[in-house]
């Protein structure tokens, strides 16, 4: 893990923001290519699944985001934690607007509460549509990360970085699988199943780079776009995951998995961060 973390050291940010999430986006990628090796998916183990995603997410935005973002900050009590709470706030908004706005399904749901603007599209480009939102937020913070690392702030450090991406990566493999096995379900051959399901986190690495070229070009807005991401992501999880796994008698099974996703990426930041 050293090699990697002075490997990434050594290169220009954007490009190992971009790196970083072409991994997460490969994990993906092999969680969807399970497709090709199971015919079918047990609801108890999707819904461990998303949990996992859920606790990874929440608290990759408060260790890997939110605390770096608030430390970073200038100022003392009530003025310090303002960029965090404005970013959130963005972030938030933003994903909300486009909740709105893009034609989306959540796994569990059926073909008639579809969100956004109506549209004929099918199922199987909904339900993709809808993982691709919420990876929007991971690419961002993986390159906002690495970004606010270049450009020296206290707090961002390339392990904290390497970590997010790893914690990120982590929950993209099951959600791959998440993904590509319901649209097989519904007939969908096993190849096109797959690349339904790696598609959704493409938008990870244009994201990270658009990400890490912000915080380079404005650097004051460090603290904002670190909050701004985590606000993203809260969002996705209250909004989309944690309803997702709350949908049949697994919740349970859900829970747990939320748990032991948080612990993992809270010991993988706070051990290489």
């Amino acid at each position: 893990m050293e090699q990697v973390i002075h490997y990434f050291e050594s290169i220009n940010p954007i490009l190992a923001a971009f790196y970083a999430t072409l991994f997460t986006w490969g994990l993906t990628a092999a969680g969807a290519a399970l497709v090709f090796l199971f015919k079918g998916m047990n609801r108890a183990l999707l819904d461990g699944m998303l949990g996992f995603t859920g606790g990874v997410m929440v608290a990759a935005s408060f260790w890997s985001l939110l605390a770096p973002g608030i430390e970073m900050s200038p100022g003392e009590g009530f003025v310090k934690v303002i960029p965090a709470a404005v970013g959130f706030l963005m972030g938030a908004a933003f994903i909300f607007g486009l909740d709105k706005i893009l034609p989306h399904l959540h796994i569990n749901f059926k073909e008639s509460e579809a969100e956004g603007m109506k549209t004929p599209w099918h199922r199987t480009t909904l339900l993709t549509l809808a993982i691709t939102l919420h990876n929007i937020p991971e690419g961002l913070a993986v390159g906002v990360l690495f970004g606010g690392v270049a450009a020296g702030f206290d707090g961002a450090t390339i392990g904290g970085a390497v970590a997010l991406a790893l914690g990120i990566g982590l929950q993209n493999f099951p959600e791959g699988f998440a993904v590509a096995m319901p649209l097989r379900r519904q007939g969908l051959s096993r190849m096109k199943s797959f690349m339904y399901g790696q598609a959704s986190a493409i938008v990870e690495p244009i994201a990270a780079v658009l990400g890490a070229w912000a915080v380079l070009t404005f650097e004051p807005i460090l603290p904002y776009a670190l909050s701004f991401a985590a606000g993203a992501m809260i969002f996705v999880v209250v909004e989309e995951v944690i309803p997702e796994t709350q949908r049949d008698k697994y919740t349970d099974v859900a829970t747990m998995g939320f748990i032991g996703g948080f612990i993992i990426m809270m010991t993988l930041d706070v051990g290489l961060g």
